[in-house]
């Protein structure tokens, strides 16, 4: 148990989320790359333009909050992520997971 002076060594967590948050942007590109492909085979309808627009702009926000995270992740010792930057990845996910069933459907 650590007492309330002493500093806490956080070993190879950093380096664990770190990476997490690489595969996690990784994933989302795909994701992207291919939803922003499914629009560009379809139609060309107004709505498939913008829903290709909206995806594009999502996945460049969720790399900018992952890019700040990943370099905060680098720093001794690690910053918290904020609540800021936690509502920014979820309402991102959610974004994308949106346009994702509405490009399927």
């Amino acid at each position: 148990m650590s007492t309330p002076g002493e500093v806490r060594d956080a070993g190879l967590q950093p380096e664990r989320t770190r990476l997490a948050w690489r595969r996690t942007t990784l994933a989302c590109s795909v994701v992207a790359v291919l939803a922003l492909r499914q629009v560009l085979r379809g139609s060309g309808r107004p709505v498939e333009v913008a829903g290709a627009a909206l995806t594009a702009l999502i996945w460049l926000a969720f790399l900018w909050v992952a890019h700040r995270r990943i370099r905060a992740l680098a720093a001794r010792p690690p910053r918290v992520l904020g609540p800021r930057s936690a509502l920014a990845v979820v309402a991102c996910t959610v974004a994308l997971a949106v346009f994702a069933v509405a490009v399927i459907i």
